[in-house]
């Protein structure tokens, strides 16, 4: 029996990237989209840098020894140690999350991971922690569920969103995790 998708082929996002920019308009929200390559990593889209105003941000799936769930997204030029940032979290070792797990705790594959892919996280399972200093910019720039785009949006929008979906969220210094 075949089910009209090859088994090779990724499973649809749950939420995919025009869906999101549809909420965000009809949340009333300004943002800019810039269309470019796949970016994997920081170093990928350091030479877009500078078409695109703000703060560029990163996103960690971490997860505890408890196993209990983080997202955290801060500037690129914020140093993250994992152990001083357990610390300051409050938490046991943290670690990278597989990306099984990160599929299934938000929908999303890696490279794509965003602030706004906790709207796949309706049960709250993953702790949404915000770099302080990112959210003190005008502009943050993230992708939009799709690592080809980015969105620069004002950090009070995010919160706006976050709100509309309901999902919990902690504002943190992360500068003490700094080396």
């Amino acid at each position: 029996m075949h089910s009209g998708q090859d088994n090779d082929d990724p499973p649809a996002l749950p939420t995919p990237p025009a869906q999101l920019l549809n909420m965000l308009r009809a949340l009333g929200v300004d943002f800019h989209i810039y269309e470019h390559e796949p970016i994997f990593t920081v170093a990928d889209g350091e030479h877009l840098k500078a078409d695109m105003p703000g703060v560029h941000c990163r996103n960690l799936y971490l997860r505890d020894k408890k196993k209990k769930n983080y997202l955290i997204v801060a500037a690129n030029e914020t140093q993250l140690d994992l152990k001083k940032l357990s610390e300051l979290l409050g938490c046991a070792r943290l670690s990278f999350g597989s990306a099984e797990r990160l599929w299934t705790m938000l929908g999303i594959r890696q490279g794509s991971v965003n602030p706004f892919t906790v709207i796949n996280d309706t049960g709250n399972h993953v702790q949404l922690i915000l770099d302080a200093y990112m959210m003190d910019a005008n502009i943050i720039n993230v992708h939009p569920m799709d690592n080809a785009m980015t969105v620069g949006i004002a950090p009070e929008s995010l919160i706006t969103f976050l709100n509309h979906i309901g999902h919990t969220y902690s504002i943190v210094d992360l500068s003490p995790s700094k080396p």
